[in-house]
């Protein structure tokens, strides 16, 4: 049984009547509190042929607090650049994440960008969560043989504060998880016909990167190159057998550094779907968060209602955002944003326990190369 226990509160958003830029669903969310202490909703909107802009809103709350909808504000991004556009017309601006990164004083937004190439990650900077300042596509060099650069990639968050790289130097470090030829679940479907298969450990995991925390550089790539990196995690439990994969933006806590990750499964016969996305939680070190104190044996969200198990994709819960609620003088308690079935987006609270279960001896092995 998990130590973290998760209540759906229920759907906050979905797809608009007769609204063009929603035609084809409504998910995966940034969230995250603005300057004036407002809780802000960044959902992907998936237009006619997957064209997908950034969208801002206002999350509302009822009387006991718990969100209830939203207040749609307009657009944040909309694709415009190379790396955002396809030759068809199409174009992705897909999945954020925001996280207000203190030593910056600025909120970084982590996305994927989707054109000809693929999706890659991309970022973006903005002092009042209403303008953005693109600053182009995340850039990698290789680590000890693994080239990051022209590799599809998505899912990617950063940290709130600077941490230390592996030489002990404090910059940007962001989540992200490569999807090496071969490693999606749909691949490791077709080759995986029982649970037990060996995992790659370098092509299939969840790394962090590190970058300096200079946001400003003008020049190709101003953003700067991830130059060191280190596997966090790989596929463990059968609930994430086919893929692990990035969620939320970690939030720190008493623990360590919270973070509530997918994972995907080979799923029950279930309207012709053969996968399942669900949601675990990881707790990493608060001073080097490359190491797993706190990992999920079972997943604490799987697809149950209507809205989670048909949709878009079928069978799918994306978490993307947490908010922790320091508004009601709850710090213990977070609100999760998540996809539901890639068409709507729900939300869900779980509450911190006092006390952590230790590590398995198989959990324990992670966060090493």
């Amino acid at each position: 049984m998990d130590a973290f226990k998760m209540t759906r509160i229920g759907m906050i958003m979905e797809p608009e009547p007769d609204n063009p830029h929603e035609v084809e669903g409504v998910l995966n969310p940034a969230a995250v509190r603005g300057p004036d202490g407002e809780l802000y909703l960044f959902p992907r909107l998936v237009a006619k042929g997957n064209y997908s802009r950034i969208g801002i809103a206002r999350v509302t709350f009822d009387d006991q607090g718990d969100p209830n909808g939203v207040e749609r504000l307009g657009i944040a991004l909309e694709p415009e650049m190379e790396y955002e556009l396809r030759p068809n017309g199409g174009g992705g601006c897909e999945d954020p994440r925001i996280t207000y990164v203190e030593p910056l004083q600025e909120y970084v937004m982590a996305y994927t960008a989707f054109s000809a190439r693929g999706p890659r990650i991309a970022l973006a900077k903005s002092k009042d969560l209403f303008h953005w300042e693109r600053l182009g596509l995340a850039t990698f060099s290789p680590y000890k043989g693994i080239e990051f650069e022209g590799i599809n990639n998505k899912d990617a968050s950063v940290f709130p504060i600077a941490i230390p790289n592996p030489s002990e130097h404090k910059g940007i470090a962001l989540i992200h998880r490569p999807l090496f030829p071969g490693t999606t679940p749909e691949e490791t479907l077709k080759h995986s016909h029982h649970r037990a298969r060996l995992v790659d450990l370098h092509r299939e995991s969840i790394w962090i990167s590190y970058c300096s925390l200079d946001l400003n550089e003008k020049k190709e790539n101003h953003f700067g190159k991830f130059t060191s990196h280190h596997r966090l995690a790989s596929p463990v439990e059968p609930w994430e057998n086919l893929k692990i994969g990035g969620g939320t933006p970690p939030i720190l806590t008493q623990h360590g550094w919270l973070m509530v990750y997918h994972g995907v499964s080979e799923a029950t016969v279930h309207n012709g779907c053969k996968m399942c996305y669900s949601a675990g939680v990881m707790i990493l070190s608060k001073k080097h968060p490359q190491f797993i104190k706190y990992r999920s044996i079972d997943p604490i969200l799987t697809p149950e209602s209507a809205h989670e198990r048909i949709g878009v994709v079928d069978d799918v819960v994306f978490p993307t955002a947490l908010d922790r609620r320091d508004d009601l003088g709850t710090p213990e308690r977070i609100d999760v944003y998540y996809g539901m079935a890639d068409n709507r987006i729900g939300v869900a609270r779980i509450n911190i326990p006092k006390v952590l279960p230790s590590l398995t001896k198989k959990d324990a092995s992670e966060g090493k190369v």
